[in-house]
């Protein structure tokens, strides 16, 4: 059987690949479970989220109903760097937690869920495509979690020092950067920089020793 076209990258984009993801998540209803594929809007509403894959012992039947599409994440810090944030729902200890550490890092007087869905919808995107920040600090400064992008590829930060992303997890990356811009949205990472304390991919820990 062919992979479906599931697997969401740091860059939004949603593509088919045989890996698993560590979290689902969901941007509404963008496919017909009839084909159980995508239909061409990426996104129908602005509350983008990431899940656990399973919930009270239950595990979805993916694409297969006229429900939300579950897509699928590396980790926590892929999902975040495509403009996701954890659900109130399945996760609620941590969506509270990151709500916190968002209203803190942003100095916002409103954190609702809408509130940050609103702001994260600005940052994510320009257009129909990624939108890219430019950093606001050293590359060695930003909090782990934080994912930037250089020339084609994707790389999170984690002890300061950047480590090249891939579906299978993360590796040694080569030094320096040529001129990386964030991807995460610079509310998400101000968030990270006030304590909230992302999930990272096994490799990461593989990576530190």
């Amino acid at each position: 059987m062919h992979p479906l076209q599931n697997r969401v990258m740091p860059s939004g984009d949603i593509v088919a690949v045989s890996q698993r993801g560590a979290f689902t998540g969901n941007r509404g209803i963008i496919h017909d479970p009839a084909t159980r594929t995508l239909l061409k809007r990426r996104w129908t509403t602005k509350a983008w989220i990431v899940c656990v894959c399973e919930f009270r012992g239950r595990r979805r039947d993916v694409m297969a109903t006229r429900s939300w599409t579950e897509l699928f994440f590396l980790d926590e810090a892929t999902a975040f760097a495509a403009g996701h944030r954890p659900c109130f729902h399945c996760r609620r200890a941590d969506a509270n937690a990151f709500r916190a550490a968002w209203k803190r890092g942003n100095r916002a007087r409103d954190a609702s869920a809408p509130s940050i869905d609103a702001v994260l919808h600005m940052e994510r995107l320009d257009g129909r495509t990624k939108r890219l920040h430019s950093l606001s600090m050293p590359l060695n400064e930003l909090p782990d979690g934080a994912m930037v992008r250089a020339g084609e590829q994707n790389y999170l930060i984690v002890g300061a020092r950047p480590l090249l992303w891939s579906f299978d997890g993360y590796c040694e990356a080569s030094l320096p950067l040529a001129g990386p811009r964030l991807i995460t949205p610079p509310s998400t990472m101000r968030a990270l920089q006030a304590g909230y304390r992302v999930k990272l991919h096994e490799s990461v820990t593989i990576q530190s020793h």
